[in-house]
């Protein structure tokens, strides 16, 4: 059977073992061990078998690693008949977390039994996959239809607690799981319980039922934009309703493997991979350990100040809010109590939960009071000469060793850190609004920030639930470097010829959650007025990037706080207008630079934003920016609305072929504005020499 799995007598009952860490992935190796452990266990004088794993986890899913490689037998549905149609009694115990094919493998077992503390699912949605062993089959057969649309849909586990009351675990144990599931084998052995098996049941289709996959295909439409995994999904549940189980099981396996090849799948696996790889900081010493983060201050008690304390506070940790007067402090403590009094209402959290979050939140308008805190997030106005202003006095009241951080977005961590006497000790968090909402957070080193704070800033970020991504210090960073080409493309092909609504709707049907113009309503167009302020000409760019904004803010159309941006929106529901008076100053905007408008394709609009997107992806790769190209798709994944079944912006040119990329951005170049359309190095280089961008480093 091989050191991964190992069969051993324990009374009438034999058990399978699985070890394989981390986390017992079905590799080829546990497969073949558990086929061969269940060949011994048909031909000895057991009367049952409990299948178990040693570890922190049953079998948590399959091992992605082996995606795209030739298959080796056994697969995991051989592994399944074999278990299927075993002579003797099966139970599963389940410990940690039974995902995917692991608990396809639970499923397949006669009966279950789970730690009160494990958690079941099937995830594979997350990776454009469905369940391909059988898991579409017997979850309704065992469950019901609703909830398996929900389980399989959502990909989200659910409590052993919860699926036992969906009939999906058959009883519960606290602790000594194994004894438990030997106890539970002999139990049903003296019961002469049948060899109950989900393949073996049926049910039918209600008038409710094709209801509910109905609206859930909506829904789907909705909620996921895009993606075709949900859909097929659908499609597997109703053949296990319309159908026998082996004909749901053919139809299950033609749909996992169209998933398998479907490039949304690519996508979502690099992404898998990529949000793990962005939390490593390279060439840093084994030996640097995080500091321990307990105490955190928060300047400014805003939108933005507000929604980092609740991070924090959901932490566990002591939060230190601060503001210039009383009265900012306590309005922003007061929306902090709304937004967790709508968790309440909506039943995500109790009251009881509420207040124990709340209580780690204490307010204050004095600085002096961040003393001892072990690290600070400044989150002021977006001006530079007020956050050296604050981090001067921060330098003179912080305790040595305290971490001191600026939620900028753009501002330089260096001229910032230059106020202070220990620029070490100084980085960039940056957040992204709503805070408490939005995962990604970009933490930037500055040229003096110490690999110490680096590395606590990252393991902070896992802390309080964010996905962490290093960046360098540049203007912008990663996100918001990248942006600036994005929003000038937007503005350009507006100016050009579009309309706001064609390059909006263009870039939702693509798979953006929110198309560009619309993105700039939400956030407000007198942020980016305000900071053009601070540039020069040069900076500032071509015109016709940015006049209209400028006219519609001047014209006091600040976005939708002003409930007229790009579009008119609706005062009750928010909902967007296209609106003539915003042509009207497109169109005066045009005659004065003299642009002569064209008709636009959408491909041209999706083109050009997400190669101005990549293009200076793949330049930030090369001045060493971000660590890594997989990096910048976490950061436009999880920061900016990049639908995840794209891969990030610098996934979608390799999928395209990076030859292919080169040659838009060539024709681009030729065709548009030469000075924005100078095609990265690194592509070129890479398109000669045959290279990647997952293989690409700092020249």
């Amino acid at each position: 059977m091989g050191a991964a799995v190992k069969y051993e007598r324990r009374g009438q009952i034999g058990v399978i073992s699985v070890n394989n860490p981390p986390v017992n992935a079905l590799s080829h190796a546990v497969r073949s061990g558990i086929v061969d452990a269940l060949a011994t266990a048909a031909t000895d004088d057991s009367l049952a078998v409990v299948l178990c794993c040693e570890g922190r986890t049953f079998i948590a899913g399959a091992d992605i690693t082996e995606f795209g490689k030739p298959p080796q037998a056994p697969s995991l549905p051989d592994l399944l008949v074999a278990l299927d149609s075993h002579p003797k009694l099966t139970v599963a115990a389940i410990h940690g977390t039974a995902l995917g094919g692991g608990f396809e493998v639970a499923l397949t077992c006669n009966y279950r039994i789970a730690l009160t503390s494990a958690k079941v699912g099937l995830p594979e949605v997350k990776l454009g996959l469905l369940p391909g062993a059988g898991g579409t089959q017997r979850t309704p057969r065992l469950a019901g239809l609703p909830a398996a649309v929900d389980l399989i849909t959502s990909g989200n586990p659910v409590s052993a607690e919860r699926a036992m009351a969906l009939k999906l675990i058959d009883q519960l144990a606290d602790e000594n799981l194994v004894e438990r599931a030997i106890d539970y084998g002999n139990q049903l052995i003296e019961e002469n319980a049948p060899q109950r098996q989900a393949s073996a049941l049926t049910f039918s289709l209600t008038v409710e039922d094709t209801d509910l996959i109905e609206k859930s295909r909506a829904q789907l439409v909705k909620r996921t934009r895009g993606e075709r995994a949900p859909q097929r999904i659908l499609d597997c549940l109703l053949a296990a309703a319309e159908g026998s189980f082996e004909s749901g099981l053919k139809r299950e396996r033609e749909e996992f493997m169209a998933c398998l090849a479907d490039p949304q799948s690519a996508a979502l696996r690099h992404m898998f991979f990529a949000e793990r790889a962005a939390a490593k900081i390279d060439h840093l010493a084994k030996d640097i350990k995080p500091l321990d983060i307990r105490s955190v201050g928060i300047i400014g008690a805003g939108t933005m100040g507000g929604g980092i304390a609740m991070c924090f506070a959901q932490a566990g940790m002591a939060v230190t809010l601060v503001d210039m007067t009383d009265d900012a402090v306590n309005i922003g403590l007061e929306k902090i109590a709304k937004n967790y009094a709508i968790s309440v209402k909506k039943g995500r959290l109790s009251t009881a939960q509420t207040d124990a979050i709340m209580a780690n939140i204490t307010t204050s308008s004095d600085f002096n009071d961040l003393g001892e805190v072990d690290m600070v997030i400044e989150a002021v106005f977006e001006n530079l000469a007020v956050k050296k202003e604050v981090f001067a006095t921060l330098d003179s009241i912080c305790k040595p060793g305290a971490i001191l951080a600026s939620n900028t977005s753009y501002q330089s961590i260096d001229d910032i850190a230059a106020v202070t006497t220990r620029p070490e000790s100084v980085l960039g968090m940056h957040f992204f609004s709503p805070a408490n909402v939005m995962k990604l957070l970009e933490v930037v080193k500055g040229a003096q920030s110490s690999d110490l704070v680096i590395a606590t800033a990252m393991a902070v970020g896992k802390k309080i639930g964010k996905v962490s991504v290093l960046s360098g210090m540049c203007y912008g960073f990663i996100g918001n470097r990248m942006l600036r080409h994005y929003g000038r493309e937007a503005a350009l092909c507006l100016m050009e010829g579009s309309t706001p609504a064609q390059i909006d709707s263009a870039m939702e049907s693509w798979g953006m959650a929110m198309g560009p113009l619309a993105v700039s309503d939400l956030a407000g167009l007198d942020i980016g007025y305000k900071a053009r302020e601070q540039l020069t000409a040069e900076q500032k760019g071509a015109p016709a990037s940015y006049i209209v904004a400028d006219r519609l803010v001047e014209a006091g159309r600040l976005g939708q706080k002003s409930g007229a941006g790009y579009y008119r929106y609706d005062p009750e529901t928010r909902q967007r207008q296209e609106d003539p008076a915003v042509m009207t100053i497109v169109t005066e905007a045009r005659r004065e630079l003299g642009i002569t408008p064209r008709h636009f394709e959408d491909e041209e609009i999706v083109n050009r934003l997400t190669l101005a997107l990549a293009n200076e992806g793949a330049k930030l790769l090369q001045e060493g920016i971000a660590q890594r190209a997989s990096d910048i798709d976490v950061v436009y994944c999880y920061g900016y609305g990049f639908p995840r079944f794209r891969g990030g912006p610098m996934h979608t040119i390799e999928a395209m072929g990076l030859d292919k990329a080169v040659t838009l951005l060539n024709e681009f170049h030729d065709q548009l504005n030469p000075e924005h359309w100078q095609a990265a190095p690194l592509l070129t280089k890479l398109v000669a020499n045959g290279g990647q961008l997952a293989d690409s480093h700092r020249d």
